[in-house]
């Protein structure tokens, strides 16, 4: 039983016949996109963990892309209908794209376990534990297996328009050089899949020596890697032209670690 952000109002917080459980199914695998408070947030969709996995996209509360403003939204893409209903509920909506946009990819949508949203940003629960993680929407199923606690909350991100799904990446660049500057490193994966957009990895002070980490969210599954391009630029012009390289650059896949 999948449920795809579950309603808030008149459900949170009543007795287990009156909303949906983890007892009304062999499974129960839940979509939360609008779990912020009712009140004042205007949530839809139920906050507490209530199935076998409970996944959190972005959060759980609010969903990238839905903070346009309403002219674009309205007259979005998909019509004027969709659009308008985008507006009006468009964090709750979310949980039916992403179950839609998940049966098309199979491998997209991993959700980490962690205790929170603020750990899973940080890297804290990074990469995937031996057993894999589950995916979000349609295949979740294949993980009912594994499920081992009361209750699983699980943390990734998407995309703010089709197609949602990213593959998470840690990548640390250890700088070479012969002195410190200013300015900022940006990373391309390239692989047997496709090759990504460049990707932020630091800015600020840049010193030789230093390894600068960041959790990546590829736009594609790039594959097996086959090759890393490294750019850096400095924020204004300095005339002693300083230059500088990666020593090294190591890539983790969440996926498969």
């Amino acid at each position: 039983l999948s449920g795809l952000d579950p309603a808030q109002p008149y459900f949170q917080g009543t007795p287990i016949e009156v909303r949906l459980d983890k007892s009304d199914a062999d499974f129960v695998d839940v979509i939360h996109t609008d779990s912020a408070p009712t009140i004042p947030n205007l949530g839809f969709g139920i906050r507490p963990a209530i199935g076998h996995l409970d996944f959190y996209p972005n959060g759980g509360e609010e969903m990238p892309g839905c903070d346009k403003n309403p002219v674009s939204q309205i007259v979005d893409l998909d019509g004027i209908w969709e659009g308008t209903r985008d507006f009006v509920a468009c964090n709750h909506l979310r949980s039916y794209k992403y179950y839609s946009d998940s049966i098309i990819y199979a491998d997209g949508f991993l959700g980490y376990a962690c205790p929170s949203y603020d750990l899973f940003k940080e890297g804290n629960c990074f990469p995937c534990p031996e057993e894999g993680c589950p995916s979000m929407g349609h295949y979740a199923d294949r993980f009912k297996d594994k499920v081992k606690n009361e209750f699983t909350k699980l943390y990734l991100n998407t995309r703010e328009a089709k197609d949602f799904p990213l593959w998470r990446h840690k990548v640390s660049v250890t700088l070479s050089g012969k002195s410190k500057v200013r300015g900022y490193v940006n990373v391309a994966l390239y692989g047997t899949g496709g090759n990504t957009k460049q990707h932020q990895i630091t800015k600020g002070t840049l010193k030789p020596d230093n390894t600068y980490t960041a959790y990546i969210d590829a736009e594609i599954n790039v594959g097996e890697i086959t090759k890393v391009k490294f750019l850096w630029n400095n924020n204004w012009i300095n005339p002693t032209l300083p230059t500088l390289g990666a020593a090294t650059i190591t890539v983790e896949v969440g996926q498969n670690r």
